[in-house]
């Protein structure tokens, strides 16, 4: 069973809630769903509890307030349901490896200043990925980096944005292809977080699974269930089997004519066969006939 549609219900609860008081409670509720149920449910799909979810979030939060904010730090603790600043100090320091005040001063350092080294890397950065391959039909319409300041969890998410993209037809996908083999024989999931702005076409995570030959046996972009319009976190899946005879898993995020994504917590899975796949290729094309009809061009319409 999929519960997809109750998840996004929950984390949009959470994203536009993150400065109130939230519980696992509010958020089950916001679901549809008890707290046990929907504990597992979370814990299962998200891989964390629902509570720790919400500290992380809190946390990213708070990161970007203290680079590109001027807000003092008891504020940003209290702001981000910290029951003090020491609790808060605490955490962070657990989070980014150093109390806020000494990374506000270090890494607003950094921000101020592009031609130090970390930010160098930074511009490097804007159009290259660590793994990550800029690619579709258009590629150079669009752009991916590196955002210190729109952040899921930790430090940074990815982006892909259009720059110069006029049309629905118009492409590019960030992407990584990786041997097949650790997976044969497995039905996997994809997820990943992804937040929109402005997407005026499409947006999806998509997964593809080739054999040796290049062709293509698996595969979903989401183009049935897009992301479009402008939406905050939300977790996203695709589930595809890998059959033996595969060679090759290709996946990433798509975005289509304008708009811009970002992605962050990118992890695979598998799968036990109740989980749905979301293959978009599954089953006989539901107008294909049992046999051929009207060979004699006799029978009337």
């Amino acid at each position: 069973m999929s519960y997809h549609p109750q998840l996004v219900q929950a984390l949009h609860f959470v994203e536009t809630n993150l400065e109130e008081e939230l519980t696992l409670e509010s958020v089950a509720a916001a679901a549809g769903f008890s707290m046990y149920h929907f504990h597992r449910i979370f814990l299962s799909q998200i891989g964390m509890s629902v509570a720790d979810y919400i500290r992380s979030r809190r946390l990213a939060t708070a990161s970007a307030l203290l680079i590109y904010s001027e807000e003092n730090i008891i504020s940003i603790a209290f702001r981000c349901r910290f029951e003090s600043q020491e609790a808060f100090t605490r955490a962070f320091k657990k989070e980014f490896g150093m109390p806020p005040g000494r990374y506000r001063k270090v890494m607003g350092t950094v921000r101020q200043r592009p031609k130090t080294r970390e930010e160098r890397a930074d511009m490097k950065e804007a159009g290259t990925i660590k793994g990550w391959l800029l690619s579709g039909s258009d590629p150079a319409h669009y752009e991916m980096g590196i955002d210190r300041e729109t952040v899921h969890m930790g430090k940074v998410s990815g982006y892909l944005k259009s720059i110069t993209a006029t049309s629905e037809t118009q492409f590019a996908t960030v992407m990584q292809q990786f041997k097949s083999d650790k997976y044969k024989g497995e039905r996997i999931r994809l997820s990943a977080f992804v937040k929109a702005e402005n997407v005026e076409h499409f947006a999806g995570l998509w997964m593809r699974v080739d054999n040796a030959e290049g062709d293509t046996i698996q595969f979903d972009n989401m183009s049935n269930r897009p992301i479009n319009g402008s939406l905050p976190w939300q977790h996203y899946s695709v589930v595809l089997d890998v059959p033996a005879d595969s060679a090759s898993i290709s996946f990433g995020i798509l975005l289509t004519g304008r708009g811009k994504v970002w992605m962050d917590g990118f992890s695979f899975e598998a799968v036990d066969l109740k989980t749905p796949s979301t293959n978009m290729q599954l089953g006989a094309d539901p107008g294909l006939r049992d046999e051929p009809e009207n060979l004699s061009f006799e029978e009337s319409e």
